[in-house]
């Protein structure tokens, strides 16, 4: 019926109530500002003015227009509030729930207006019964009203009279026939958690629990919660089956509405769904009751990936984690574990398995149905529970589910019968299915109807939000449609609210009966892991973090010693070993023989280096040479040689000095280590190259040696031509072992002396092979000549240096080697004092505090496990602290259990309201 025809209906039937109604005085306002929302303007009286048959007193309140509609809602609600039908109530409580409670709108709106719809048509079929019926159903239909929506102050004002006139003549809601407003707040507070993890919903059933029961239900949601976490603890230390609690396996086939029942449960569509198999995993399901939370949310704990609020995204993930399966094994035993946190949810443990099939598909392995066979085989053992579900449009006899725990729980002691769809069949049916005898279960049969009503859009549509309070609703309204078949004298369980109550109850009894076998093994356990940790490891405390701080301790030490021994003197020693090499490169390039290119025969020299000892020392050409080289020397980029030979020792000293330290196991931190030292390297080369540079470059224009400086040179110099000389001589050796022996060597040499003194003319440059000797033969002969003049010269250049023409500095052009490697030395003075204290003193200043900083705040805490575990030694010894310390916690909470069961028999025993047979029941409470 329209709200229009409706309003025509009810407008004569109203007027006629209200002319026998006794007249009040009229409340009005001179103002014209809108003075029902003026706080400070009084009303006055006046008497009331005669005004024609179903006119009232608001008529005579000034009608303003005003753009707000809050200005508005208090007139419109002063108008509804005097038409005695709940359709007025209804809509000033959706007016008010859409100003007030705006932000829950997107959950509950379509509810409420769900339910103001429903109460609307009530009323209007309820109005041609009479007008005491109308009366009766507006004050329930507000007293509801009140308990969904916050009303403001104001709304509640205007209402108030109202509500004390129905009271009648006790006295108001305090009088002896009321009760006081807020009596048993207390306890619907208490027990709000409770309601909302079993399904009870104050919108379309009231929770008829007694204190008693209620109390019971929160004592058992803590018990099972304490236990569940005992559980996961128990998970964590692994290694033995004895150290497990129970879980509810979920067994049925596919298509018996195995997932519809979970999602039920939780409150949200997030399991797998496709045409084909996809679940292939076992998904470990823990629910989390937060009685305090506002937010649901999902957490992988073994994927990191953090709270999950969008349960649409946890849906993709499990069917990601399931997908990858490959399709030749479809089934997997590596479980998903999945902890859904949520203030709606009751604390359970869940294990949805792959439901069973009774044909493989083309695309399938043909054994598939055994294997699926066996892994719900495999969890479906003593002392879990089994979640049977069944279709009630399948015959029990074919029940896949019930045939497979038949197979393990003969006696149906650990068994609980789930039927679903029991819409689908008649009512007889349906009951006789649930109290069927051929096929009994201790735990017994639970009849649900876990459709999930579709979204109608409206102004609202469902998304995120709960479904658990639309599918109780729905089953609700089905299973009490049918009272004598489902009704309170047919002692059925029915409904997802009882199934819930009936797995948290069945999964603490089962938790509580195994919890005195397995603190035993837990104990037995603990043992074990005390013994090997005092005997192997000494009883020594170790953690992740302090085995990273004593491997950077010991790192640190270490290095500090290579510091104190690694200083200039070092330094000076690198830049002259290195500036010696290139003074002989210098002295090979220009004063020395050079290497045989072809066997042409040999160009004789103007200016033989034999001859430099009886030369003119005015000849220009060893003037030459000498400024040469010098210049060469001295402009050989001195500042970038020495900075990066002496960057490259200290870089490959700290490698050294890592991989002989505890970072030798741990590669990645081993690698953050070289990379800083690589790093604070480079960034200090630049600077000190070019800095060095600029020390360096008079010794580019004129270079001034003393007596002392002379004499050093001289001693330095022979030693490096001895340490040549030798070299060299190993080299002959070396060619003459490849040629064959030093008779071969010597027939060799002798045909390319030939050759060169012109005795012998060659076709060619003679490197294809001549004279009867290969080319590689000839190579090696070429080689042999330039080492063999390489020591001549050598010898010569040794005895010229320790001669007495060499002593004095004068002679500086006889004797070039000398000169040379004086002025080497004047600039590796210069290098090593300006390295040690811009180069090593910055470096060993800032690489322990960039170690800090990459190995030490600048790793996460499972960075820092990762490290620890990579040496296998520390992950035995943190595996064997962590689960003593596990161990150890599992028992101060199974201690706990034990006091909360010790304060549960005190207050049954000082509570005299408890019946004998709840005593019975009490004596179960028993864990230990």
């Amino acid at each position: 019926m329209s709200g229009r025809l409706l309003a025509a209906r009810l407008v004569p039937f109203t007027r006629r109530i209200q002319s026998y109604a006794p007249r009040r005085p009229t409340f009005y306002s001179t103002s014209t500002a809108g003075g029902l929302l003026r706080t400070n303007a009084g009303p006055r009286v006046a008497n009331q003015p005669s005004r024609p048959l179903g006119a009232y007193s608001l008529h005579n309140v000034p009608a303003i227009r005003s753009i707000s509609f809050v200005r508005i809602l208090p007139q419109l609600a002063l108008k509804l509030a005097r038409i005695p039908a709940l359709f007025g109530a209804t809509a000033i409580a959706g007016l008010a729930y859409v100003q007030y409670q705006a932000q829950q709108a997107g959950t509950y709106a379509k509810d409420i207006f769900n339910s103001a719809v429903g109460a609307a048509s009530g009323a209007a079929g309820t109005a041609y019964g009479g007008a005491q019926g109308i009366f009766e159903q507006t004050r329930r239909g507000w007293e509801r009203t009140k308990q969904d929506v916050e009303m403001p102050q104001w709304l509640r004002n205007i209402f108030e009279p109202e509500e004390e006139s129905s009271s009648g003549g006790h006295g108001g809601p305090n009088g002896p026939g009321g009760s006081p407003k807020k009596a048993g707040s207390g306890a619907a507070a208490a027990g709000a958690a409770t309601s909302a993890a079993f399904g009870l919903q104050s919108d379309s059933e009231d929770d008829t629990r007694s204190d008693e029961h209620s109390a019971k239900d929160d004592q058992m949601m803590m018990l099972t919660k304490k236990m569940i976490e005992i559980r996961g603890l128990l998970q964590t230390v692994g290694q033995s089956e004895a150290l497990t609690l129970p879980s509810i396996v979920v067994i049925g086939s596919q298509s018996s509405g195995k997932s519809s029942v979970l999602e039920a449960i939780v409150g949200h569509e997030f399991l797998p769904k496709g045409s084909n198999m996809v679940t292939r995993r076992p998904i470990e399901l823990t629910l989390v009751n937060t009685p305090q939370a506002r937010a649901e949310y999902g957490e992988f704990p073994a994927l990191g990936l953090g709270k999950v609020t969008d349960f649409s995204q946890i849906q993709k993930t499990l069917t990601d984690l399931n997908l990858a399966v490959p399709e030749k094994e479809c089934v997997s035993d590596d479980p998903i574990q999945l902890r859904i946190y949520s203030p709606n949810v009751p604390d359970l443990s869940l294990i949805d398995l792959p439901g069973y099939i009774q044909v493989s598909g083309f695309d399938q392995p043909t054994e598939l149905k055994q294997r699926i066979t066996e892994l719900c085989d495999k969890y479906v053992q003593p002392p879990n529970v089994i979640l049977a579900i069944s279709a009630a449009d399948v015959d029990l006899a074919n029940s896949t589910s019930l045939r497979a725990s038949r197979r393990v729980d003969p006696r149906g002691e650990r068994t609980i019968g789930v039927i679903t769809k029991m819409d689908l069949v008649e009512p007889e049916r349906g009951a006789s299915l649930l109290s069927d005898k051929k096929y009994p279960l201790r735990l017994g049969y639970v009849g649900v109807v876990c459709k999930i009503p579709q979204s109608t859009g409206g102004l609202f549509s469902r998304g995120n939000s709960n479904i658990t309070n639309a599918i109780v609703r729905h089953e609700n309204a089905y299973f009490s449609s049918h009272p004598d078949e489902y009704g309170q004298g047919s002692e059925l369980s029915v409904g997802t609210t009882n199934l819930r109550k009936k797995l948290m109850h069945v999964l603490e009894q089962t938790m509580a009966a195994s919890l005195a076998t397995t603190g035993e093994a837990i104990h037995r356990e603990l043992s074990e892991a005390t013994y090997e940790y005092k005997v192997q490891y000494n009883e020594r405390a170790l953690s992740a973090e302090s085995y990273l701080a004593e491997s950077l301790d010991t790192f640190k030490h270490t290095f500090k010693d290579f510091a104190d021994h690694f200083g200039r003197p070092e330094v000076r020693s690198i830049i002259k070993q290195e500036l010696d090499q290139q003074v002989l490169n210098l002295l090979a390039q220009r004063y020395w023989n050079k290497p045989l290119e072809d066997l042409t025969p040999q160009m004789l020299e103007t200016d033989p280096l034999s001859e430099l000892p009886t030369a003119d020392p005015e000849n220009p050409i060893w003037h030459l040479k000498l400024d040469a080289s010098t210049a060469s020397l001295t402009k050989l980029g001195i500042g970038r040689l020495a900075t990066a030979v002496v960057a490259n020792t200290v870089q490959t000293n700290v490698e050294q000095l890592l991989a002989s330290s505890p970072f030798s196991a741990h590669p990645s931190a081993r690698k953050a280590a070289t990379d800083a030292s690589s790093a604070i390297l480079k960034d200090l080369s630049y600077d000190t190259s070019d800095e060095l540079e600029i020390c360096i470059k008079p010794y580019k224009y004129r270079i001034e040696l003393d007596d002392a400086e002379w004499t050093k040179g001289r001693e330095a110099i022979s030693n490096v031509l001895k340490a040549e000389l030798k070299d060299c001589e190993s080299a002959v050796k070396h060619v003459e072992g490849e040629i064959g022996g030093r008779k071969k060597l010597k027939d060799v040499l002798a045909f390319i002396d030939r050759v060169r003194s012109g005795e012998v003319v060659l076709e060619g440059d003679g490197t294809a092979g001549a004279g009867g000797f290969s080319a590689a033969l000839l190579r090696k002969g070429r080689e042999a000549a330039f080492l063999r003049d390489r020591l001549d010269i050598l010898r010569l250049r040794l005895a010229a240096v320790q001669s007495k023409q060499c002593a004095n500095k004068k002679n500086k052009y006889y004797c070039p080697e000398v000169f040379l490697d004086a002025v080497a030395d004047k600039l590796t003075s210069t290098a090593d004092l300006f390295l040690d204290a811009e180069l090593l003193s910055k470096f060993y200043y800032n690489f322990p505090r960039e170690l800090d900083a990459r190995l030490g705040r600048g790793l996460s805490e499972a960075d820092i496990e990762r490290f620890a575990r990579e040496d296998p030694k520390i992950r035995r010894h943190l595996e064997v602290v962590r689960r003593k310390e596990l161990l150890e916690h599992v028992l101060k909470e199974m201690e706990a259990l034990r006091q909360i069961e010790a304060r549960e028999k005190r207050y049954g025993a000082r509570s005299s309201r408890i019946s004998q047979q709840d005593k019975e029941k009490g004596k179960a409470w028993g864990f230990f």
